[in-house]
């Protein structure tokens, strides 16, 4: 948990929060993700003759192993472990929609960024990790 992400008060701090969890973002989906995860997690990737014999639910495991990479950068910056959670949920709902081609890259990286947003708009309307509707769900 980053202290400096701890309940943001004020538009800068929360800014801070958002900038954190972009970076973030940014590091998940580009370094951490790499070629196989980004290939792998779509469904539709026809293996050549030639390659391993993959399982035909592989898709499944690499989605979700990269949505768990996201969600792990978004739980130790919140320090709130249902964003963690939730993380995991929306990104594997709006990678999986991109694979299936119903929305652009774009549209996928601007759905990341309200996820983002969101949380952070949540965590400053009810106090985040540690006060009021969110110590009591944790």
């Amino acid at each position: 948990m980053l202290e400096f992400t701890q309940h943001p008060q004020t538009l800068a701090q929360g800014l801070v929060l958002l900038f954190a969890l972009v970076i973030g973002h940014s590091i998940a989906d580009y370094p951490l993700q790499g070629d196989f995860l980004a290939i792998h997690k779509n469904r539709h990737v026809k293996h050549p003759a030639h390659s391993r014999d993959f399982p035909p639910t592989l898709w499944i495991h690499c989605l979700l192993a990269h949505s768990l990479i996201h969600a792990g950068f978004v739980w130790y910056i919140t320090g709130n472990v249902l964003f963690g959670f939730i993380e995991t949920v929306l990104h594997f709902i709006i990678d999986a929609v991109k694979c299936e081609r119903l929305t652009s890259y774009h549209t996928d990286q601007f759905l990341h960024f309200g996820c983002k947003v969101l949380y952070v708009a949540l965590i400053m309307t009810y106090g985040g990790s540690g006060s009021g509707v969110w110590e009591r769900i944790q």
